[in-house]
């Protein structure tokens, strides 16, 4: 079924597309047992602007309709919230590329959008990096099904812990 499928860089036209399927991926969450990840709104509509600007947002839809399935933020570079890791160690210390904010929306969790999208990303760089939240269970189980490693705890800049996973082939 992913044959079906396509990742564009995400335009200002896009954002309102965009910020409904973060609104429906937040309320999935709470469904599942995820009642503090992306509370208050996160992600804000300027910090997808700003992913927007940076070439840094993508988009996966129906290859067919142009359906919007899913949104990420994928960029090759460090990150700084991944400088420290604790209760383990990356896997390597090449050059990596990172996916942020990933979501998919409604109908689109069997369609296979998030593995399509973690493809997407480890074909251009074959070194990624991501995390998640303690209780986000269907990323973690999304993520070991595609090869990603749980790797340790990262702190983001407020200080809350993520789990934090990579998958490479170097």
């Amino acid at each position: 079924m992913t044959s079906s499928l396509s990742i564009r860089p995400a335009v200002s036209d896009d954002l309102p597309a965009v910020m409904q399927i973060y609104d429906r991926a937040r309320q999935y969450m709470r469904t599942q047992g995820n009642p503090t990840q992306w509370a208050g709104g996160y992600p804000p509509e300027a910090l997808i602007r700003e992913d927007m600007d940076m070439g840094q947002c993508y988009l996966c839809c129906d290859a067919e309709s142009g359906e919007i399935l899913g949104v990420f933020c994928f960029f090759i570079g460090e990150d700084p919230t991944y400088r420290r890791i604790e209760d383990g160690a990356w896997l390597n210390d090449a050059p990596y590329g990172v996916i942020h904010r990933i979501a998919v929306g409604e109908n689109a969790h069997r369609r296979g959008v998030a593995s399509f999208c973690f493809t997407y990303a480890f074909e251009r760089c074959g070194n990624v990096k991501i995390d998640t939240h303690l209780d986000n269970l269907p990323m973690q189980r999304s993520l070991e099904k595609n090869g990603f490693v749980r790797c340790g705890t990262i702190y983001l800049a407020n200080g809350d812990p993520r789990i934090a996973y990579q998958k490479s082939d170097r």
